[in-house]
């Protein structure tokens, strides 16, 4: 059997990061990681090639060779995924779908034209696919049950080009301890996290150290601290290992806000080279909070909980939502000054969407709130919402245009980003050298050297940076004074600021897409924007403690 997996492109996001992706001369983020897993599932005989449309497209070829299109899609990728569909059946061959789209929605999979649909995870459906493909029973293929990640074997990473992506992934757990009610996690992976062996976990950073990668790693996790009895465990075994083979790798992940109260897990996270954490904050608004249960919000200080991460070391991306019940007017400009109070350079900011059987849907649809028509974005970032919110939706809108607008006006990005990085902590290796416990010249923290492709990257990101930021940008003055200012305050953090004034350059442009394609679904809806004041928070507004 001859199988190709397809990964459909992911349209324009916030996680998109194309120009500064393409500073690195990577082609997108992060390879399909569910895909590689379903792969090193499969039967070894088979034959098997990976097409990820956001690195390259199908070729004829392609389609000529594979007897089987094996089909992976989120939300997001809905429209790709479905014209993969009707291709790969206009062209008489099998299509199986799964992923986070189809299992949420597989007669939208089974009307498309796809032959099987794979609801939930791998490693305890592959086989009933095997099964069912050979007793010739289409259909839907599921198993209730969660599979236990011991069985997970190491992904298939020898199918891509490491140097299409800016980071690796892998995953240690699945499912999160906490239920908001909006997120789908809970529906998908379930409320008790399951992990992998710390030797599994080994394992698969072993395979792709051999493998010649290097630099970011993903820890693509719900929630990386939803055991923390577990991820105590696991860091104290990554960073042996991490040191041994020269730290190789960095790592980013997901956590829940309650990280930023327990320090010394922090410590134990950026011992093992853990330094950037995805933090949901979502709102400053209390009563939201407590409506959409997030919880870890309300019992533990958001000010705090981002300011303890940032001073021990940690590089933090927020999430805040606009449009929950419960929030009031001016919410938008209550978000722009938590991030100026805390300094956080970069966050997602989008608008909610209902995901598909949440208990947000549940409740939405109980009260007759949930929209007729269906908006392909999920992701949030251009999406209409397709619910009715408890606030003049055209006051969401502009209040979110005009969030956009504020946070990532270049000077105003800029500043944040220059007190964020000055606040951080100096690097471990800087601390222990300060305080003698380590000579300059000690190779035990040397990070595995890069390859002459890697330092050629890295220089032509620089100068391209240097470029937009430092010449043609409006606030070219104060880029050239705030690097001057990090290279003489906090040095050992000059690599990570100049990383998030990377960032920040695909976000600047953003925030024109975003107000162009908001105000298209402004007019569409024909919604008025009401008077009132436009966000300029000058002076920081009252917050969520």
């Amino acid at each position: 059997m001859r199988a190709l997996l397809v990964c459909p492109e992911f349209p324009l996001s916030f996680w998109s990061f194309r120009k500064s992706i393409g500073f690195m001369g990577a082609k997108t983020i992060v390879p399909p990681l569910g895909l590689l897993t379903v792969a090193a599932l499969l039967p070894a005989a088979w034959e098997l090639r990976l097409a990820d449309l956001s690195v390259r497209k199908i070729t004829e070829n392609d389609w000529q060779w594979a007897d089987l299109i094996l089909l992976s899609a989120m939300y997001i990728q809905k429209e790709g995924f479905l014209a993969l569909v009707r291709e790969g059946k206009q062209r008489g061959k099998t299509v199986v779908a799964g992923g986070p789209y189809p299992t949420s929605l597989p007669e939208e999979a089974l009307n498309a034209g796809c032959d099987f649909v794979v609801r939930g995870e791998g490693e305890n459906t592959i086989h009933l696919l095997l099964e069912a493909m050979r007793d010739g029973k289409k259909g839907v293929v599921e198993n209730k049950g969660k599979p236990d990640l011991t069985t997970s074997p190491i992904p298939r990473y020898d199918l891509i080009r490491l140097e299409d992506y800016t980071s690796v992934a892998i995953q240690t757990t699945r499912g999160c301890p906490f239920d908001c009610e909006f997120c789908d996690v809970v529906n998908l992976f379930g409320r008790k996290p399951r992990h992998k062996t710390t030797q599994q976990v080994i394992a698969e950073l072993e395979n792709l150290y051999r493998l010649g990668a290097t630099g970011n790693v993903f820890l693509c996790d719900d929630n990386f601290i939803g055991s923390k009895k577990y991820v105590l465990n696991l860091l104290q075994e990554m960073s042996p290992w991490l040191k041994s083979r020269g730290e190789p790798f960095c790592f980013m992940t997901q956590a829940s806000l309650n990280l930023g109260q327990d320090v010394d897990l922090i410590d134990l996270m950026t011992d093992a080279n853990v330094g950037t954490v995805f933090i949901g904050i979502e709102s400053p608004d209390e009563k939201a909070l407590h409506i959409s249960h997030k919880y870890p919000n309300l019992h533990n200080p958001l000010v705090e909980s981002v300011n303890n991460l940032k001073h021990n070391g940690m590089i933090v991306i927020g999430s805040f939502i606009l449009g929950l019940d419960g929030e009031t007017k001016g919410t938008g400009q209550r978000i722009c000054a938590f991030m100026d109070q805390t300094s956080l350079p970069i966050a997602m900011l989008g608008l909610l969407q209902a995901p598909h059987h949440t208990k947000l849907w549940q409740r939405l649809e109980k009260e007759g709130r949930l929209r007729a028509e269906e908006h392909t974005d999920k992701g949030g970032t251009f999406g209409a919402m397709n619910y009715h919110p408890d606030r003049p939706e055209a006051e969401i809108m502009q209040e979110y245009i005009d969030a956009w607008n504020y946070l990532y006006e270049p000077s105003h990005f800029l500043e944040r980003a220059y007190r964020f990085h000055l606040a951080m902590r100096p690097t471990r290796r800087a601390m222990a050298i300060a305080k003698g416990e380590l000579p300059p010249s000690s190779s035990v923290y040397e990070p595995r050297k890069m390859t002459w492709r890697q330092k050629c990257y890295e220089i032509r990101a620089l100068l391209r940076l240097l470029w937009w930021q430092g010449i043609r940008s409006s606030a070219r003055l104060q880029f050239w004074k705030q690097l001057i200012g990090i290279w003489k305050q906090n040095p050992t953090r000059l690599k990570s600021y100049l990383n998030s004034c990377a960032m920040g350059e695909d976000l600047i442009m953003m925030r024109q897409i975003v107000g162009e394609k908001i105000t298209v679904i402004m007019q569409e809806r024909g919604l008025d924007v009401p008077p009132g004041d436009r966000i300029s928070p000058k002076v920081l507004l009252p917050i969520a403690k």
